[in-house]
């Protein structure tokens, strides 16, 4: 699985769990909400939200704020070490990057299914041999953990009758709010683009559709979320745009330390071998074994036209 295709599917999980949230909660004759996802995740919630802004005087759009901040401040450890890894692993992807070139050409014009098993054969071999992971080195950790935060939020803000009315800079926490559309739609672009500078055009060109991707899938959350998950979205893009800084200012050390590996350890290079070819005696058992399949074919055949 690609590193691309993984980041799909993540973000995909988070939109299906969005659009399945309000399924999650029942309401009884008299509107009353009830059922697991209410009583353990959204009531815990709408009291942490009411207790915090009883603090900040009475403002639940800062009590989002706040609960964004010391999620993503405590996450942000690992999410950065995941984002390292990641850019380790993009940074000697480009010193096999000739290699890997080569064989996907061949990959491309090859012939026969041997050729091209033979192919991703040695694709697979390039990586293992120089310690690269096929997946790049990105985890769905930093997603998992926020997932119950996320149906939490989701859940304590869609049915709260305070939260659903309360306001925040004039903008309704629970209906949805084209603001934030809009907001998270240039914070996730914003940091999509913070993401390409200082790499090759190549690379650029391949995290292209992922940096279209991401923006409009979050964005599209957004829309079909009350406003208050939209807050924590939007915060959560700007720490994510300093998230990509600090890995940007990482990345010419990185570099650094990858051509020091690189000069202890070489790169190896690995060739694509070429399917074996069957034997003159291999040929001949081939010959004779389709030889009397297709006899037995025609004789089957006759026998069923004697039936009818």
């Amino acid at each position: 699985m690609t590193k691309n295709k993984k980041k799909y599917i993540l973000l995909s999980s988070l939109l299906t769990a969005t659009l399945l949230l309000s399924g999650c909660v029942r309401r009884t004759s008299d509107g009353k909400p009830y059922g697991i996802v209410y009583e353990k995740l959204a009531i815990p919630t709408q009291h942490l939200l009411e207790w915090l802004s009883g603090v900040l005087g009475g403002s639940y759009g800062w009590s989002i704020i706040v609960i964004t901040f010391i999620v993503r401040l405590v996450m942000m450890p690992i999410m950065i070490n995941q984002s390292k890894k990641a850019t380790i692993q993009q940074e000697k992807i480009a010193m096999i990057r000739p290699q890997l070139a080569k064989i996907q050409e061949q990959q491309k014009n090859a012939k026969t299914p041997e050729e091209r098993n033979a192919a991703s054969q040695a694709m697979m071999k390039l990586y293992q041999e120089n310690n690269i992971s096929m997946v790049g080195g990105i985890g769905c950790l930093p997603l998992l953990i926020q997932m119950p935060i996320f149906t939490a939020l989701y859940a304590a803000i869609q049915y709260s009758p305070e939260l659903s009315k309360t306001t925040f800079m004039g903008i309704n926490l629970g209906h949805r709010s084209f603001t934030f559309v809009v907001l998270t739609f240039v914070i996730y672009a914003l940091q999509g683009w913070l993401s390409t500078l200082g790499l090759p055009e190549e690379q650029k060109k391949q995290m292209q559709s992922m940096i279209i991707v991401s923006p409009v899938m979050l964005t599209g959350m957004t829309y079909i979320s009350p406003a208050g998950l939209g807050l924590y979205f939007f915060i959560g893009g700007i720490f994510a745009c300093i998230q990509t800084l600090i890995i940007n200012f990482m990345r010419p050390r990185i570099r650094k330390d990858i051509k020091k590996e690189l000069k202890n350890k070489p790169i190896k290079e690995v060739t694509v071998e070429s399917p074996a070819k069957k034997t003159d005696d291999e040929k001949k058992v081939t010959s004779v074994s389709n030889d009397m399949h297709e006899k037995n074919r025609k004789r089957n055949a006759g026998k069923q036209n004697r039936k009818k």
